[in-house]
């Protein structure tokens, strides 16, 4: 059994790439029944945010499972398997642990140390939970990593002043336009990143901010948690007339087809009307035609890079410090790992020589007369148990502290052939 992470981010695909893999939430339960359906694919996980796809599985051969997944990512992006592994990375259990808990940890993240990661890392977690994606091994594994991404926040300075993609956005704006407060901005969705936006808006000094979006419950929502802050709440058939009148637009929505492009825009600005559209989801609510336009810039999640890399050098040297915690979470895994790799050895060693100690002491029993067995049955049981667990105590330590895998795993089977035992599938 191999834990397998494959999967693609900012750092391998462009945003046209990630948006054809993204997974919504909705369609969650059915791409983990799909892949739990492939022969090879014992566990599954999927990590699906606006800067990654991650896909983990347990995998009985790990040739075969990555070769599922890479199956699956094909199907579900339309994608030959050729042109996606181009932008693919692949890690292996140790390796596989590592990336997982670098990336609850906000060191795998377009912005270095960003907490928004690890909610979504949870939210993950209790999806393949919910839909039986998650069982004994990536259990084991995401609560390792969340608790490894908490002691990072906790234990290091990494998350002081660690910005978001909401907050690198509102960053960007404020760089182009140097004065927000005199900007009209508006926001399209009404979501978690949507609050973030607001939330640094706000800081940075934005007075003139309206909410789109197709619910105006969760509109109203969004501007109860600002109460100090005016907000105006419009329904998405606005859209266009809003638009008209702003001058920076910040959009995050779920929409799986772009909410925007330049036949809309042009229908709906004055003449040399300039506009300035910052689009944080993934898959875009912007089209990249909307830049043909000569008063129009739109921003994608990849344009981000350049406000990103002014904060990176002082994240960096926080990451290294983060770094040696995270070993230790790993460590402490593969600590795990190693006593269970052991455990059906171990249990089936112990399992067969009770059964002879029962065999035995029952002919024992028997030829002592039934009233002697009756009065020193309990003393006879005792010793026999104690004699049991001495022999196999030392064994059984040094099985399960074996560091060494190859040393570990030729012991296993050198117990196996001599006590001639029939362990089956391990992680059954």
């Amino acid at each position: 059994m191999n834990i397998v992470v494959v999967g693609l981010s900012h750092k391998t695909a462009p945003v046209e790439v990630r948006e054809k893999l993204s997974i919504p939430e909705a369609q969650m339960e059915s791409a983990i029944a799909h892949l739990c359906s492939y022969p090879h694919i014992q566990e599954v996980a999927i990590l699906s945010t606006c800067n990654r796809l991650e896909i983990y599985i347990v995998a009985h051969e790990t040739e075969q499972g990555i070769r599922e997944v890479c199956q699956f990512l094909s199907e579900h992006s339309k994608l030959p398997v050729l042109a996606l592994r181009q932008h693919l990375f692949m890690f292996l259990h140790q390796d596989a642990v590592m990336h997982l808990l670098r990336v609850a940890a906000g060191l795998d993240s377009l912005v270095l140390g960003e907490g928004q990661i690890l909610a979504q890392v949870k939210q993950t977690h209790k999806l393949g939970q919910q839909y039986n994606g998650i069982k004994l091994i990536l259990n084991k594994l995401f609560k390792q990593a969340l608790t490894a991404g908490k002691r990072v926040r906790t234990e290091t300075s990494i998350g002081t002043g660690a910005v978001s993609i909401s907050s690198a956005a509102v960053e960007l704006a404020q760089i182009k336009v140097q004065n927000l407060a005199a900007c009209r901005v508006t926001i399209v969705g009404a979501g978690k990143m949507s609050r973030l936006l607001v939330q640094h808006l706000v800081a940075k000094g934005a007075v003139q901010i309206s909410i789109l979006n197709r619910s105006r419950q969760r509109a109203e929502e969004l501007a109860s948690q600002f109460q100090g802050t005016d907000l105006q709440i419009y329904p998405i058939s606005d859209m266009m007339s809003v638009l008209a009148i702003s001058d920076l637009v910040f959009t995050s929505t779920a929409a799986t087809e772009p909410l925007l492009d330049r036949a809309k825009l042009e229908l709906a600005l004055e003449p040399n009307r300039p506009l300035m559209l910052f689009d944080i989801s993934v898959p875009r609510n912007v089209h990249g035609d909307v830049n043909d336009l000569d008063h129009v810039q739109a921003f994608n999640v990849d344009d981000l890079k350049a406000v990103v890399a002014q904060n990176h050098e002082s994240r960096r040297r926080m990451a290294m410090e983060a770094e040696r915690l995270l070993e230790e979470e790993v460590e402490a895994f593969e600590v795990w790992w190693r006593s269970l790799e052991t455990v059906s050895t171990i249990s089936c060693l112990r399992d067969k020589v009770e059964a002879i100690r029962e065999q035995e002491l029952e002919k024992a029993l028997s030829r002592l007369g039934s009233e002697f067995a009756e009065r020193h049955q309990e003393v006879i049981e005792a010793l026999t148990r104690g004699i049991v667990n001495k022999i196999l105590h030392d064994p059984m330590v040094q099985l399960r502290s074996q560091q060494d895998i190859e040393a570990r795993r030729r012991a296993m089977q050198t117990l196996q052939t001599l006590f001639n035992l029939d362990v089956g599938e391990q992680f059954s």
